[in-house]
């Protein structure tokens, strides 16, 4: 278990104020990450946020708790029907291949799996039985087939986003209803069935659950009906997460979560992402470009959770020249020369996770672990330049990476291949471009490494510049240099 010292601090949308995190049973966290509605493979604003809740997980799980995760597939709703309808084949059907590629994506990013997928479509018997609960106690009422929830009976109502009841006028009724309710500010638990669309039998007749109903229904068959921390993105708190505290608390007389914790919005050089600006990217349209799975890795969870990301190429270059600094590190730490006596370098990497920790438990303030990590970067090539080093310290310091690195995932560059089997797939090869034929592309590297061996690394950044600028790309491991085309 984590150091009382280091408990971490969160901000929680629920007050809108940061606040000591101490989970119901100690040194175990219950965590619910709002998952991907399977009617499209998802986009880098999607994969935001999973590497958000991911960071959040490795963080947790750094400062020693034992985490549980679920994270939700809803493949039943309007979007995934309709896109089945369209597609002309059984739901399962349609939604499969957007669930592997999903998968293939956490994957290709080195995302940790939750502990449960939990899908909509294989709950819905938990699903009647809430909504069969929450009628009994009147917070629910049937009307032509489908149930609503029925707002006005929860006083608190709004507590999460701040809306406001008194907004909307009780009684209205809007033309673009599709079912009849009683209040315009009630939500649906269950649709009543047509034509065309799946169903599955309950009290009150042929139908499929709503959205809202999906989430409460299963983090509470996983996790309890009170647990830890719920995520998703802001997009996700009105009326989602709003909707999911209002049944939940009706239908179980208890607080549903202690924490909420949001991400911000992914933005594409400096505008909303939309397919109608053509700025709306899927991991594997990147790949096909020739974008760095590590790189973007690195760049998503180097801004704070809490902060808009902007995506620019720029940034993707940036990333990978901050990746560049440790592996270069690294490649030098393989060749330095040694000293005898002691060098100190234990304490330093003692105080990297000692920074690092303190970072990641005030509100995953990444930017001051990062700083942690390349002053320790720094400080390393340091006492390389001036042959400050132990024999043994080569260890400790890759330990020391190492250990960052449960949170991170980007520091090991033997983790990442050159081409992954997205950027295969997409014909991404490890082939040398037309202006450079291989062997003059291997004479320069070995030239590289010569100069590097002599420590004129002036020369060797030089010989680097080259290359890229013949459209070749240099990636140092501790088994020696690769290159690929950009």
């Amino acid at each position: 278990m984590t150091d009382a010292a280091l408990a971490p601090t969160f901000f929680n949308t629920l007050g809108r104020q940061r606040e000591r995190f101490e989970p119901a049973t100690a040194g175990e966290v219950r965590i619910y990450t709002c998952g991907p509605t399977v009617y499209n493979h998802v986009h880098i604003g999607n994969l935001r946020t999973f590497l958000f809740e991911d960071l959040l997980r490795r963080a947790l799980e750094f400062l020693g708790y034992r985490v549980t995760q679920v994270m939700n597939l809803t493949d039943v709703d309007d979007k995934t029907i309709r896109g089945a309808q369209q597609a002309g084949v059984e739901l399962d059907q349609y939604t499969r291949p957007y669930i592997e590629s999903f998968f293939r994506d956490l994957d290709a990013l080195h995302v940790e799996r939750a502990e449960r997928y939990p899908r909509a479509t294989e709950h819905v018997p938990e699903m009647i039985a809430m909504i069969e609960r929450l009628v009994a106690q009147g917070y629910a009422y049937e009307s032509e087939g489908s149930v609503w929830f029925r707002i006005a009976r929860l006083p608190e109502y709004g507590k999460l986003s701040g809306f406001d009841l008194e907004q909307t006028r009780q009684g209205e009724r809007v033309a673009t209803d599709e079912y009849g309710k009683e209040d315009v500010r009630d939500f649906v638990l269950w649709k009543g069935h047509k034509p065309g669309e799946p169903a599955w039998d309950s009290p009150w007749g042929p139908g499929r659950p709503g959205w809202h109903i999906e989430c409460s229904a299963m983090s509470m068959k996983y996790l309890g009906a009170t647990f830890d921390i719920h995520c998703g993105g802001v997009d996700n708190i009105f009326p989602h997460h709003e909707n999911e505290i209002a049944q939940s608390e009706a239908a179980n007389g208890v607080p549903f979560v202690r924490f909420w914790l949001h991400a911000e919005h992914l933005i594409v050089d400096g505008e909303k992402m939309s397919k109608s600006l053509g700025n709306q990217y899927t991991l594997a349209e990147l790949l096909e470009r020739g974008v760095s799975a590590r790189a973007l890795r690195y760049l998503f969870l180097s801004v704070h959770y809490r902060q808009k990301l902007n995506f620019t190429f720029e940034s993707l270059a940036a990333a990978e020249a901050a990746l560049r600094r440790v592996d270069e590190m690294r490649f030098r730490l393989a060749h330095a020369s040694t000293r005898t006596d002691a060098s100190g370098i234990e304490s330093v990497a003692l105080a990297l996770r000692d920074e690092f920790a303190r970072a990641l438990a005030d509100d995953l303030n990444v930017s001051e672990a990062l700083a942690a990590l390349f002053g320790f970067v720094k400080t390393v090539n340091r006492r390389i330049e001036a042959g400050d080093l132990l024999p043994s310290d080569s260890a400790r310091i890759t330990a020391a990476l190492t250990e960052v690195d449960r949170v991170l995932g980007v520091l090991d560059p033997q983790a990442w291949p050159a081409a992954s089997g997205l950027q295969a797939a997409a014909g991404v090869e490890e082939i040398a471009p037309h202006v450079l034929g291989e062997e003059a592309i291997q004479q320069k590297i070995e030239e590289r490494r010569q100069a590097r061996a002599r420590r004129d690394f002036s020369a060797a950044d030089r010989i680097r510049r080259e290359l890229e600028e013949s459209g070749v790309v240099l990636e140092d491991t501790p088994q020696g240099t690769r290159w690929k085309r950009r």
